[in-house]
């Protein structure tokens, strides 16, 4: 490639460490070079010549950065983000992209305004459970959707060790984080609903933020549901849909994160395959034959939004996650808090 792309990442916890680092160090066209760490210095533990910096504000006048990734707790990703564009560069925003959905649209405009690129990293439309599911319901192989369900839980009684997760603050708990992920999915299946209801509460035992909910889209003939829980020790299935002609439901089961936690570049033997014991299972009916069958997933690959980001940077092509959409998750979590707060439909 002959453009290289330098980028800086705003923070190295583990965003940095697991979600971002390693495929902007593993892409031909991108280079790592620059990172915020305030007071350690283990980037350069794993990525020798990356420049560290003590702030977000000192690496913005770093004139050699292209891109910047804002990885930092989120009720600062608005700020940093403004800051950012404001410093003429590129930027790709964890989820979720802002705290309220005014301030999204903002930074939609204001990057419009400069001819930069805004994108925001969901990177879960990569994992390869919801690329088969993807694939099943595109196929219209269960007819109409009628039904669907989707859950993201884990069994998490103590309090995370990082503190601004845990924090009452704004845009902190289990629908920010978690729900951020199903949201967009669900969006990207069906797209926006007519309503929503929503329950959402806390139900650890110290804990100050929310972490569990229940959200209902209500559409013309179709219902879904996203769960999500931290006190669930034996999950269901993570996918389900019922349509007029069957079924498919699936384990939530992408392998990418456990790899890149064990320390293992992208692009590692096996990288984002499943294991066929998660494969997930269709039961419907074509052709006048009843099918139920076991069908494998697609690899996972989050590297493929960088190279949907490079093309975008060096080649004019579209964002692989456009800001709009980043609007329209902060949209549906504003509605479902006020639906959860009154007990009533929130129509969109």
């Amino acid at each position: 490639m002959e453009k290289i792309i330098k980028t800086g990442i705003c923070a190295y916890g583990m965003s940095g460490h697991v979600f971002h680092a390693p495929f902007i160090h593993v892409h031909p066209g991108f280079a790592f070079t620059a990172v915020v760490e305030r007071s350690k210095h283990m980037a350069q533990e794993r990525y020798p010549d990356v420049k560290v910096y003590k702030s977000v504000e000192e690496m913005l006048q770093d004139d050699s950065l292209e891109l910047i990734v804002v990885n930092t707790p989120n009720y600062t990703h608005y700020e940093y983000t403004k800051a950012a564009l404001n410093a003429g560069k590129h930027v790709i925003v964890e989820k979720p992209f802002t705290v309220a959905s005014e301030e999204g649209q903002e930074l939609v405009e204001l990057a419009k305004s400069k001819g930069l690129l805004l994108s925001v990293y969901h990177n879960r439309r990569f994992d390869s459970d919801f690329k088969i599911v993807q694939q099943v319901i595109s196929s219209g192989d269960l007819g109409d959707i009628l039904e669907a369900e989707i859950h993201y839980d884990r069994y998490r009684e103590e309090l995370s060790y990082k503190k601004h997760k845990e924090a009452a603050l704004p845009g902190t708990g289990g629908l920010y984080d978690l729900g951020s992920h199903l949201v967009d999915q669900a969006l990207q299946l069906f797209g926006m609903p007519d309503g929503i209801w929503a329950d959402i509460r806390i139900i650890r035992k110290e804990s100050l933020v929310d972490d569990y909910f229940e959200l209902v889209f209500f559409y013309d003939k179709l219902r879904v549901r996203l769960k999500c829980s931290y006190i669930t020790r034996e999950p269901i299935p993570s996918y389900q849909f019922h349509g007029r002609k069957g079924s498919f439901i699936k384990t939530k089961a992408d392998t990418q994160e456990t790899m890149l936690q064990q320390g293992l570049m992208p692009g590692a033997p096996g990288w984002g395959i499943e294991g066929i014991h998660e494969w997930g299972l269709i039961h419907t009916e074509k052709d006048g034959e009843v099918i139920r069958k076991y069908l494998p997933s697609p690899k996972g690959n989050y590297l493929e939004y960088f190279d949907g980001m490079y093309a975008a940077i060096a080649n004019g092509a579209p964002v692989p996650v456009q800001p709009t959409d980043a609007v329209n998750v902060i949209r549906v979590i504003e509605a479902a808090f006020e639906s959860s707060k009154t007990g009533s439909i929130v129509k969109l």
